[in-house]
């Protein structure tokens, strides 16, 4: 499964995200989490301290890897240099599995050392004072989303992926990249604007969006949250003594999260896992090849020098077949 966790800044989205990351962990999946916000604080949120979060390298700086590692011997790629972050896979072209050793790995993943197990940490890296007036933090979750397109997943295996607070992701098509995105949203107005937002641009790709109801604190802001989004609520969280000790960098073990809590977080799996069930990977192949002709036409032609729309493969579909028979391109 491949789940986004997206709200307003100071829902909390990356809190939501990283007590997730852990109750998978708690059930023997296998995970990798992707810090994708602008302000990098899932690691944090991990249990790691300032400097190990800080020492994360930063999947952005590893983009020339990243590219050459995927294109493999892929004809239609006539260099990764004219590889953008919407460039499909196709025959040839090497495929990311959760639970494998590769170059990509060691370059940007981490090993984080849960009470219940190990997961794999990436984070896209902070936004910079030399990227101030340069640079969109667009071009850095641009490797996020490379990686997302070459990306097949199993049973039991999980990319958890914190997303840059707002609407922001549909500056990209990475948002359709998902089986399943949680929204958090606080009982306020502007705790429910983006989730308008972002159910207007869901509906039209059919992607699958369920809202996390946080800081609820009573019945009020129960029937605020039902009356503002209706049957897309899913769950509600209220107030932790566990996540309060765990933001002064004091956790307990995760068992001992509160009971209620713990049966929020099954409930976002079982959802996650019900929608596993109308994943559709040639409808998931069409829109990578959409958001990637948008971008070829608008700016990727014309940066590259190169025909990007001769990049893909029209008999191509990524699909959980390629995900056992590592059908695209042997490493």
């Amino acid at each position: 499964m491949k789940i986004a966790f997206v709200g307003k800044g100071g829902s909390g989205k990356t809190t939501l995200s990283s007590l997730f990351i852990r109750h998978l962990a708690a059930n023997e999946a296998h995970v990798v989490a992707v810090d994708a916000d602008i302000n990098q604080h899932l690691g944090a949120a991990l249990g790691l301290d300032e400097e190990e979060a800080a020492a994360l390298p930063a999947m952005g700086a590893q983009l020339p890897l990243i590219k050459e590692y995927l294109r493999g011997s892929n004809p239609r790629i006539a260099s990764a240099e004219t590889m953008i972050k919407t460039t499909p896979p196709g025959e040839g072209s090497r495929l990311l599995r959760v639970c494998e050793d590769n170059p990509i790995y060691d370059a940007c993943a981490r090993t984080v050392g849960l009470d219940d197990g190990d997961i794999r940490l990436m984070a896209t890296g902070p936004f910079t004072e030399s990227d101030l007036g340069v640079a969109c933090y667009h071009s850095k979750v641009g490797a996020v989303e490379l990686c997302l397109n070459h990306l097949v997943d199993g049973p039991e295996e999980y990319v958890v992926v914190d997303m840059t607070a707002g609407s922001d992701s549909f500056a990209s098509g990475m948002f359709t990249r998902f089986d399943m995105t949680f929204l958090v949203a606080e009982p306020t107005r502007k705790g429910v604007s983006v989730y308008r937002q972002y159910k207007e641009y869901a509906r039209d790709f059919g992607v699958t969006l369920k809202v996390v109801g946080n800081k609820v604190q009573g019945e009020d802001d129960l029937e605020f949250l039902r009356a503002e989004v209706g049957d897309d609520l899913l769950v509600t969280v209220g107030h932790s003594d566990w996540v309060r000790a765990m933001e002064k960098g004091r956790p307990a073990r995760f068992e001992l999260l509160e009971a209620e809590n713990r049966m929020a977080l099954q409930a976002l799996q079982n959802a996650a896992e019900d929608s596993h069930g109308q994943r559709d990977w040639e409808r998931y192949t069409q829109q990578m090849v959409h958001f990637h002709l948008k971008n070829a036409e608008s700016w990727g032609n014309e940066k590259t020098g190169v025909d990007l729309a001769a990049q893909v493969d029209p008999s191509f579909v990524l699909d959980e077949h390629r995900a056992q028979t590592g059908a695209a391109q042997p490493v």
